[in-house]
């Protein structure tokens, strides 16, 4: 049976390590750690979508468990998509990787294409794709959410907002879900947990 090309805003959850990867169209949210791109394939081909199809990666932000293969797939085409608050923190994962000798390609700017977020939901729409990347820094200073018009939202790290009475009502949490919630999203989609629906 041959698979037809997923629809240009289609979304394909990845799974092939410790880190929930998502293929939205030609947009890949997040990769799992350096070293996992045999997997990685492997999970693409299970998913009836093939490398060819990746335009741009965006990690949530730069820990180790995200951006792990996001240079060897700028390797093989893949644009780095990077909001301009991440640009300090694209190299923060680099020493890990060196200490560890994992097999690792730091990421190359000159292969990335950086955008502001108030240009995230034009860029987006270039793609096929309705929505906009927001930033929720309670996580990390450059840790970002990818909100959609059809009501999935991918938070990467953040914290559930369950846990938003333990941090205080004058959180960054609690700003970082309010604007979330602003958006009314009904699936929530984050790299270490079960996805939450919402409503």
């Amino acid at each position: 049976m041959t698979k037809t090309p997923a629809a240009r805003g289609q979304m394909t959850e990845l799974k092939y390590g410790n880190t929930n990867t998502f293929l939205i169209g030609s947009l890949l949210i997040d990769t799992d750690y350096a070293g996992t791109m045999r997997a990685f394939c492997k999970a693409l081909k299970a998913g009836g979508r093939k490398l060819s199809e990746i335009k741009f990666v965006l990690a949530t932000h730069y820990h180790p468990d995200h951006m792990g293969l996001i240079g060897e797939l700028a390797e093989h085409g893949v644009r780095p998509l990077l909001l301009d608050v991440q640009s300090a923190y694209v190299h923060a994962s680099d020493h890990i990787f060196a200490r560890e000798l994992t097999p690792f390609v730091p990421v190359d700017e000159s292969r990335s294409t950086v955008i502001s977020f108030s240009e995230s939901r034009a860029f987006l729409a270039e793609l096929g794709i309705s929505g906009e990347i927001i930033h929720t820094p309670s996580h990390s200073p450059d840790s970002v959410s990818v909100v959609m018009d059809d009501g999935n939202c991918y938070v990467g790290d953040l914290e559930p907002f369950e846990y938003i009475e333990a941090y205080g009502d004058d959180s960054q949490l609690k700003a970082d879900w309010d604007r979330i919630l602003s958006f009314k999203p009904r699936r929530i989609f984050s790299s270490h947990r079960p996805e939450i629906i919402i409503g």
